[in-house]
């Protein structure tokens, strides 16, 4: 579908009432007439920007959800080119998951999708590719720093610092703990600081 300028906006606000929605009501008492209500639209309209209703709008706002997640760590994630910035990176994260605390409504959304279906694995695999990208290019700033093993494989270090985050974002969210999720950063990144000594 090709929106006009005014149309891509009407769209973002449907997508951003949404995501308001299930922050503040939960996800469990989402409905298509809390949205229109709250942005002030017409179900004409947001069937015109969500022809498959609920699933299609849900899929919108886990992109918008799992884009936050990214742009929360910004400007940190991207210059990841010292260990004070790793440090203000991991404080950084830490901080968002505090501040969000134990609900996460991109998890809240991506549980109502059917995992198996391609646009809610699209969803998974961008948001991780990004993540992942971000945090290699870090790795390889250090490496050419000699701060960290020139060795150590980038892109597997990077998907083991995620899935530890991930890992503890979860437990974050099912015991309201931090701990876990304070430790998989602190030992990700000190096993990148000593990688050197251990080469």
């Amino acid at each position: 579908m090709t929106l006009t300028r005014k149309g891509t906006a009407t769209r973002q606000r449907i997508i951003e009432g949404a995501a308001a929605e299930i922050r503040g009501q939960g996800i469990f008492s989402f409905t298509l007439d809390a949205v229109m209500q709250r942005t002030a639209t017409s179900k004409s309209q947001l069937f015109h920007y969500f022809p498959d209703g609920k699933d299609e709008l849900l899929l919108a706002v886990a992109r918008h959800e799992a884009a936050g997640v990214i742009s929360d760590q910004q400007p940190e994630l991207g210059a990841l080119d010292s260990w004070s910035a790793w440090q203000s990176w991991r404080d950084k994260v830490v901080d968002r998951y505090r501040n969000q605390g134990p609900n996460c409504p991109l998890n809240a959304v991506m549980g109502q999708l059917r995992p198996t279906t391609e646009g809610a694995q699209a969803v998974a695999a961008e948001l991780l590719a990004q993540w992942q990208a971000e945090l290699a290019a870090g790795i390889r700033s250090m490496q050419s720093q000699g701060e960290i093993d020139a060795g150590l494989d980038a892109e597997r270090s990077a998907q083991a610092l995620v899935a530890g985050i991930q890992g503890g974002v979860l437990i974050r969210i099912t015991t309201g703990s931090l701990e876990h999720l304070k430790a998989a950063l602190d030992q990700g990144i000190e096993f990148l600081r000593n990688s050197v000594a251990k080469a």
